[in-house]
């Protein structure tokens, strides 16, 4: 007898093309004769946020904001990053800091 067959035995190799060198798939290429703009400190700073929102070792973050998640994860001596707290305390009423990724979703 001959060896087991597997589902993918049906199906061709496809191997796939690299692109050019410091090119990744997700990005578009600048317009000629423009200058790459770097990601501007706001964009960071929520960027810092997203990442705590996405860690869960500070409890779940749904119905509560931001703020209120990190003072309950400071309560609990879960030693939430000082950094966030800077970024809340520096924008108090915009609601895309304030505000987790899970803010527009019904509970």
């Amino acid at each position: 007898m001959g060896r087991k067959r597997l589902i993918t035995d049906s199906y061709p190799v496809v191997k796939r093309r690299e692109g050019p060198a410091g090119h990744s798939k997700g990005e578009l290429a600048p317009e000629l004769g423009e200058e790459p703009q770097p990601p501007d400190e706001d964009e960071a700073e929520l960027q810092l946020l997203r990442q705590f929102d996405l860690a869960w070792e500070y409890g779940p973050c749904t119905g509560i904001t931001r703020l209120q998640r990190w003072c309950r994860a400071k309560q609990l001596g879960l030693e939430p990053p000082p950094e966030v707290w800077q970024v809340l305390k520096t924008h108090p009423g915009d609601p895309r800091f304030q505000c987790s990724l899970w803010h527009l979703y019904p509970l």
